[in-house]
Parts: C-alpha cells; sequence; structure tokens
C-alpha cells in the first residue's frame, strides 16, 4: 500500500498545482481581455473579477497540495483530509469519480490505516 499512497500524494500535488496553473492563465484572460476592450467600465468589472475566480481556484487547488505533501510524509492528518477531498472529488465526473474511488479505495484498507499509524508513532 505504500506505492499507492506514494501515488496518491503525487497525484493530488500535480493537480493542485494544475488548478493553480489554471487560476493564473483564467486571471490573466480575463483581466487581459478587459485590458484589450479598452472600455473603462469593463476594465474596472475585470480587473476586480479575475482576481476573484484566481483567488477561488487556488484556495480549491490549495488543499490538494497540502494533502499530497502531508501523505508523502505519512501524515495522519492529511490521510483524513485526502479521505475527505477524495469523497468531495466523486461529483466531478468523470476523472474526479476515478480519482475519489481510487483515494477512498486506498486510504480506507486496513494496510494504510496501520502504515499511517507505524509513522505516527515513529
Amino acid at each position: 500500500m505504500e506505492k499507492h499512497v506514494t501515488i496518491l500524494g503525487v497525484l493530488y500535488i500535480v493537480f493542485g498545482a494544475l488548478g493553480i496553473l489554471v487560476a493564473i492563465v483564467v486571471s490573466v484572460a480575463v483581466v487581459g481581455g478587459g485590458l484589450l476592450s479598452g472600455e473603462q467600465e469593463t476594465i474596472a468589472v475585470t480587473s476586480i473579477v479575475g482576481p476573484i475566480i484566481a483567488f477561488f481556484l487556488i484556495l480549491v487547488s490549495a488543499p490538494g497540495i497540502i494533502g499530497g505533501i502531508g501523505l508523502l510524509n505519512r501524515q495522519a492528518w492529511a490521510r483524513i483530509l485526502v479521505l475527505v477531498l477524495g469523497f468531495l472529488k466523486l461529483i466531478n465526473i468523470p476523472f474526479g469519480t476515478i480519482l475519489g474511488i481510487y483515494t477512498i479505495w486506498v486510504l480506507m484498507k486496513k494496510e494504510t490505516e496501520q502504515l499511517f499509524a507505524v509513522g505516527a508513532n515513529s
């Protein structure tokens, strides 16, 4: 199960980083689109909306990165965090559902629980 936990940790870090990258690209596109329009009202709205969208996307992506790093370090709190994220991912069809099922399968195994119990004692 150690290999599966490592794979999960890496997946959550990668998808979290991709989420942050998307946040930056979307924010730049929204603000840039407003600037290209040349209209003061559009510039004012997009200069507010772009960063708000980026903040929301980063807020959604950050727990995955934090949980992934915690899984790689075999932290017990990270197992709980990523398990909650796994249940939430079930809603995101189809890829999130696949990752959510894999997350739940790995982290609910007795072997995984023991792996994190050993990590907490050392």
